[in-house]
């Protein structure tokens, strides 16, 4: 029975991390005896660099409504666990080490794509790993829904709420650039929720004549406005199939530098209707999570405490057709969970006259 827990939360914040973090805490506490909790700062560069702390109970109170994480977290690419860099430090020795010396039975690593090829990296190092699926993308293979995802969709939806009255105000058309550099389900679902006339995902490459001849069709229909959502890993369709330095450089020889900004310009010019480009950016990661979020967060940290006790390490979190399951961290690392064209989400956008920019 695992009784000295690890918890680090890796990659970029999002809100639930901290609900999460409690869930764990607080039914590793109710289902075992003896529990001690050990919070590893800033991610897989805390487990490197040895950074942590032994955490008391009353440290999990009071963060199931608090955005970000109390333990901190840093980008460390997966890409670059083997490689020994300019410091000379060998990172996965350093983690196992670290892990044996801060007397683990356990670690919970918290985290999306990135974390979980890291996570599974110790699993297959010997170490005792369970994964919890965080990330505003929804883009990790094998849970329907990621903690961090249904609060961002509400943060978009609101900002295209609020384009809404001010497209109408003015005759504009509103551009609004949301996170996703691989999966559109953020962009998708809020366009949906937010009502915009066309939306365009980095899984469906957009042709500007398209998207210019939904905004000529609701101009002549009487509609002074229009409402694009636009993930910020889009591609036009020349650019489907090419590598990202190849786009950048098509790009910047056009004078932009995203997909947005030069479909801002495009819109403005061919068609003479004033366009505006609006970017939320990190608002989308930031906040308390949402109702939907802090239950779901706790039910992934429960789930989670529940593996511990039962010893089965290697695996992630899920819910799948509304159920709490796992998979095994080494059938999922590596993998994304992208949007596919013929799904019931996109057919009832097009079904409902939305343009996906084709």
């Amino acid at each position: 029975m695992a009784k000295r827990i690890g918890i680090l939360t890796s990659g970029g914040d999002c809100p639930g991390l901290n609900a999460t973090i409690r869930g764990v805490a607080k039914a590793a506490y109710e289902q075992m005896e003896g529990v001690e909790i050990v919070g590893i700062a800033g991610g897989f560069s805390g487990l490197i660099k040895g950074e942590y702390r032994e955490m008391k109970p009353s440290e999990f109170s009071g963060i199931l409504n608090v955005g970000g994480t109390i333990l901190g977290t840093v980008r460390t690419p997966f890409k670059n666990m083997r490689k020994i860099e300019d410091d000379k430090i060998d990172k996965v020795a350093n983690m196992v080490h670290n892990y044996e010396k801060m007397k683990l039975d356990c670690l919970c690593t918290l985290g999306g794509n990135g974390t979980h090829k890291t996570a599974n990296l110790l699993s297959e190092e010997g170490l005792n790993i369970v994964g919890l699926p965080k990330t505003i993308d929804n883009d990790i293979w094998g849970t329907d829904v990621t903690f961090g995802f249904h609060t961002a969709v509400d943060i978009a939806t609101d900002v295209i709420d609020r384009l809404h009255t001010t497209a109408a105000s003015h005759g504009r058309v509103m551009i609004a650039e949301l996170m996703g550099n691989k999966a559109g389900w953020l962009t998708l679902y809020a366009g949906l929720a937010g009502g915009a006339d066309v939306v365009i995902i980095p899984e469906i490459p957009y042709s500007q004549d398209a998207v210019l001849e939904s905004v000529y069709k609701r101009a002549e229909g009487g509609k002074a406005f229009s409402i694009i959502a636009i993930a910020e890993g889009a591609l036009r369709k020349d650019e489907a199939g090419m590598k990202k330095k190849e786009i950048r450089s098509l790009r910047a020889a056009e004078g932009v530098s995203s997909a947005a900004e030069r479909l801002t310009k495009t819109i403005e010019t061919e068609t003479g209707i004033e366009t505006r480009l609006v970017v939320p950016g990190h608002m989308q990661r930031g906040g308390s999570p949402s109702a939907y979020d802090r239950i779901l967060a706790t039910k992934f940290g429960v789930h989670a405490a529940q593996l511990i006790n039962h010893g089965k390490f290697g695996y992630t979190v899920a819910l799948q057709s509304n159920k709490l399951t796992e998979n095994k961290l080494k059938d999922i690392a590596g993998k994304t969970k992208y949007v596919s064209p013929a799904s019931d989400i996109v057919k009832v956008a097009r079904s409902m006259g939305m343009s996906l920019g084709d």
